[in-house]
C-alpha cells in the first residue's frame, strides 16, 4: 500500500472446548471481561433470535456451541447461519480481504470519511452523546477507525456476525442482526449512519435507505458505498457476457455469474446504479454529493506518467482484493446452480488472466452521501 499515492483527486468524478473460557471468545462488556480474553460489547441475545436487544448490552463469550448456532461451513468456508440472501463468507480469509480493502479504499477515495463526519460527530454541547452505526460492517475496521478517531462518540457495528476483533474500543459495541428485518429499534437514536458493500446481502435497498433515514438524528450525515458486480473495459463500458459461452476475458464472465447469483439468492445487485437516484428523490435528505471510483482491475495500464504509476499500483491492489474475491464467492455461485466444473475452470482462467496483467478491467464504485433535513 505505500506505493499507493495519498491524493486521489484524479481517481473520482466528484470528491476447541465448549467452556467459558474459551481462548477464541470474542464478545463481552469491555473492561468486564478478562484482560486476557479478546472481547468486544455486544447485545446479541444467543438465546432468543438474530435480533439484537439493543442498546443494552450483555457479557458472553463464543463458546463452539454458540458458533455452530452463528456459524456454517459450505464448500469449505465458514458463512452466516442467519440469512439465505447474503452467501459470502464471514470467516479469517475473508475478514482479511476486507481489511486490506479498506485500506485501498481509503487511498482510492482520498481519506477515511466523506467531508461532512467531523462536523457531524464535533460536540456541540447540547449533552447528547454523538452516536455512529454501521450497518453491515463486515469485519469492522471503518467503525473501529470511527471509533478510534472520535473517541467521545458512542460506535456501533451491526452484521450477521459478531465482530471477531481482539481488542476493541470502549466507545465500541457490536450488534447481531439482518438489516431486512427493519431498524425501527435503532430510529433518532444516530447522527451517522454509514453502510458498504452489503447490496448483494439486501432485498429492498430503497426501503433500506428509507429506514437509514429514520434512524438518524435531525442534521445527520448518511454514507452509502456500493459496487455492481460488473467489469468495465478499457472505455468504462461494462463487458457484455454470455453465461452460456464459456469464452474469455474470465473476470468480467465470473464477475457476471456472480451477479446472476446474487439476482437469484434476492440481493438488490443493481443498487450501486440507482444509489444517487434514491438519495436526491429522497424527501428526508438534502446536500446530496455523488462519487464514482474506477479501479483498474489489475496493473494494466502501460505508461510512464505519475498517474499510470498510480493506477497500476490501484489495480496491483485490487488485482489481489479479486482473487480473493473468487475463493469468497464460490459458496454463491455453487448455491446458486452454477456447476462445480464452470466455477472451477472460470475462477482459474480468471486468476491468470489478473496474474498476467494484460485485460483492461474496471470495477466501479459507487458512492453517495448527504445530510437529513433539520426540520
Amino acid at each position: 500500500m505505500a506505493a499507493l499515492a495519498a491524493s486521489s483527486s484524479r481517481m473520482h468524478r466528484d470528491y476447541e472446548s465448549d467452556d467459558e473460557s474459551d481462548a477464541l471468545s470474542s464478545v463481552g462488556m469491555g473492561s468486564y471481561a478478562p484482560s486476557s480474553v479478546s472481547t468486544s460489547a455486544t447485545s446479541y441475545d444467543v438465546d432468543v433470535s438474530i435480533r439484537s436487544a439493543s442498546p443494552a448490552p450483555s457479557v458472553w463469550s463464543i463458546t463452539n456451541s454458540m458458533r455452530e448456532r452463528i456459524f456454517r461451513h459450505e464448500y469449505g468456508r465458514g458463512l452466516n447461519n442467519y440469512s439465505d440472501v447474503y452467501r459470502l463468507p464471514a470467516d479469517e480469509e475473508e475478514l482479511e480481504r476486507l481489511d486490506k480493502q479498506h485500506q485501498m479504499f481509503i487511498e482510492v477515495m482520498g481519506g477515511k470519511y466523506p467531508p461532512p463526519m467531523d462536523e457531524v460527530l464535533a460536540e456541540d454541547g447540547s449533552g447528547q452523546t454523538k452516536a455512529c452505526i454501521d450497518l453491515g460492517c463486515g469485519s469492522g475496521c471503518w467503525i473501529r477507525d470511527v471509533a478510534l478517531d472520535y473517541p467521545h462518540c458512542s460506535a456501533v457495528a451491526v452484521d450477521l456476525v459478531p465482530m471477531q476483533a481482539a481488542i476493541m474500543p470502549p466507545n465500541l459495541r457490536s450488534e447481531v442482526d439482518d438489516i431486512n428485518l427493519g431498524l425501527e429499534h435503532f430510529y433518532g437514536a444516530f447522527d451517522v449512519v454509514h453502510t458498504r458493500l452489503v447490496s448483494s446481502g439486501i432485498r429492498d435497498y430503497a426501503g433500506l435507505i428509507d429506514h437509514m433515514t429514520r434512524v438518524l438524528r435531525p442534521g445527520g450525515l448518511l454514507e452509502l458505498f456500493e459496487f455492481d458486480f460488473r467489469v468495465y473495459d478499457e472505455s468504462k463500458k461494462p463487458y457484455i457476457c454470455n453465461l452460456n459461452v464459456l469464452q474469455p476475458p474470465w473476470t468480467p464472465l465470473w464477475m457476471a455469474m456472480a451477479h446472476q447469483a446474487v439476482r437469484r439468492r434476492g440481493g438488490n445487485v443493481d443498487a450501486a446504479n440507482l444509489l444517487e437516484r434514491w438519495v436526491r428523490e429522497h424527501r428526508c435528505l438534502t446536500d446530496v454529493v455523488y462519487r464514482e471510483y474506477w479501479i483498474p482491475t489489475n496493473p494494466w495500464l502501460r505508461g510512464n506518467d505519475e498517474e499510470a504509476i498510480r493506477q497500476r499500483a490501484f489495480g496491483e491492489v485490487m488485482r489481489d482484493d479479486i482473487k480473493t474475491f473468487l475463493r469468497s464467492g464460490r459458496p454463491l455461485l455453487l448455491s446458486s446452480g452454477f456447476p462445480e466444473y464452470l466455477v472451477n475452470e472460470v475462477q482459474a482462467r480468471a486468476d491468470q488472466e489478473l496474474d498476467e496483467g494484460w485485460t483492461p478491467g474496471y470495477i466501479l464504485c459507487q458512492s453517495v452521501y448527504a445530510r437529513k433535513e433539520r426540520s
